[in-house]
């Protein structure tokens, strides 16, 4: 019974954000209206019907103000994820008469930030779904659950909680409805600028606004088939580097400059390892392609620079197609993917705050070898000492959810060779599998509408648990079995031995 009352009174607050999505998904009927695709206007209404009438359903369910527990918050917005992606997936279905099964995949990649396509004529597609795809990207990149608390009447802690559940950690949790709504300004002001600072490259206004959307949500869609080799533009390359960069740092970074707190910025352990990475992964990937690959020095630093920042920062914009690249630079952009963006960022992977914490507790470990049990030996992070006990749960936390990644794409790698008999090579399936569950979207073209339906479901899957970060999953899995046992024990009550 306790736990019922704990998924009506998180249902509410879900209903409300469902209702808030579907406020936001009438945004492409002004699109609709201006390049006149009346022809649409059934199928962009279904998204945003369901997402309104089932809200309103979940939303009015009566229900106790108390504190909902984590398992139920996780499970929450996870089936959230889930129902999102069905519900976004309906105006591809109806729409462009897609298989519900690539429409789902398309919301799905969406809504995630991924950036993987199922649909093969972006040529002729309507501009009403076009921008439909980038505006789930746009949402999806900071956040259902920062929408949601950024147009609630009031903060709740139950609210926070989901904030965390869905993998925002504690990096950037609105401290108020203001802050959430701050936050969204800032968005809205970045992507207006940038989109501007696209255009001076030559490129028109709807091509510029819809890039902007995707790489600044690091998304990957485009509106042409050919993605970024469309434009063969490399001042278009160049200005989008910031954009990307700007969707994989900390959004508490653009709270700073707002304050006009510009120096914090650059005193950000974080920010500092994240451009470092992506200093030594652009050198690393240009040199690796000008050495192992038959192309200029000019060509492997233009494809090289891009394609790193595109996989640290889990953006699946690309100026290059890694399918006829060697083994040595896929791998290192592939460990970048791997990596991801900063915790509260709009990037997926592990997340640079983990590789840092996880090295820096790995040499704290080893200097404890080479001391007596007797000696404390302070691990400092962020300018302070942390305690003994907080630390090694802080580590362990870290290499819980590295260690899950690890294992997953192990298994996803063995499982899809099991299922699918193809001609791209091991390195490029495991390139594809890390593109999915961190997110990215960058692809050697392993995953296409031509794959079969059983490889579809499981990147589906992957992006579902990427964007997650696996271990609330397991987490939900773990409170699952748990509920049963307890209502099992419940109903039969204590054994009498006789």
């Amino acid at each position: 019974m306790k736990r019922l009352q704990h998924i009506v009174m998180i249902a509410h607050d879900m209903g409300l954000i469902l209702e808030f999505l579907g406020i936001a998904s009438l945004l492409p009927f002004l699109v609709l209206a201006v390049f006149g695709e009346w022809d649409l206007l059934l199928p962009m209404a279904s998204a945003p019907f369901v997402f309104l009438v089932l809200g309103y359903a979940i939303s009015h369910l009566p229900y106790r103000d108390i504190e909902p527990s984590v398992s139920v918050t996780l499970g929450a917005v996870a089936l959230s994820w889930l129902a999102i992606a069905l519900i976004g997936a309906l105006p591809f279905w109806f729409g462009l008469h897609m298989d519900y099964t690539d429409s789902v995949f398309e919301a799905m990649s969406g809504w995630t930030g991924t950036g993987f396509t199922m649909i093969t004529t972006l040529e002729t597609t309507p501009r009403t779904l076009l921008f439909w795809r980038s505006l789930s990207h746009w949402i999806g990149g900071i956040g259902i659950i920062a929408f949601g608390i950024s147009l609630h009447r009031k903060t709740r802690t139950s609210l926070f909680r989901l904030y965390r559940a869905e993998g925002r950690e504690e990096e950037l949790i609105p401290a108020s409805v203001s802050t959430g709504r701050r936050m969204w300004m800032i968005y809205l002001v970045l992507t207006c600028g940038f989109t501007g600072l696209i255009m001076l490259a030559g490129i028109p206004l709807w091509d510029s606004l819809n890039l902007v959307m995707a790489a600044i949500a690091t998304g990957g869609f485009t509106v042409h088939a050919g993605g970024l080799a469309y434009y063969n533009n490399p001042l278009l390359e160049i200005l989008l580097v910031p954009v990307m960069l700007a969707g994989a740092v900390p959004f508490k970074i653009f709270l700073l400059l707002y304050h006009g707190k510009v120096r914090e910025m650059f005193r950000d352990s974080v920010v500092r390892g994240l451009l470092l990475i992506a200093l030594i992964g652009c050198l690393v990937t240009s040199l690796d392609l000008y050495i192992f690959g038959d192309i200029s020095l000019l060509t492997a630093f233009r494809q090289g620079t891009f394609m790193a920042i595109s996989g640290l920062s889990t953006c699946g914009l690309q100026n290059a197609s890694p399918h006829a690249w060697t083994a040595i630079p896929l791998a290192v952009v592939a460990m970048l993917m791997f990596i991801g963006g900063a915790m509260g960022s709009a990037a997926g992977g592990v997340k640079v705050n983990r590789i840092i914490i996880t090295w820096r507790g790995i040499t704290w470990w080893f200097r404890r070898y080479f001391v007596s049990s007797r000696v404390m030996v302070p691990l400092r992070f962020s300018g302070k000492t942390r305690p003994h006990e907080s630390s090694e749960l802080t580590i362990s936390r870290n290499l819980l959810v590295i260690v899950m990644y690890v294992l997953t794409i192990f298994i996803v790698t063995i499982f899809t060779l099991h299922i699918y008999i193809t001609s791209f090579r091991l390195e490029e399936v495991v390139f594809e599998l890390v593109s999915a569950l961190s997110n990215a979207g960058l692809s050697v073209g392993f995953i296409s509408a031509a794959s079969p339906v059983a490889v579809k479901w499981l990147f589906i899957l992957l992006m579902w648990l990427g964007r997650l970060e696996i271990v609330p999953v397991v987490i939900i899995a773990m409170g699952l079995v748990k509920g049963i046992r307890d209502d099992l024990a419940d109903t039969t009550g204590p054994m009498v031995h006789g």
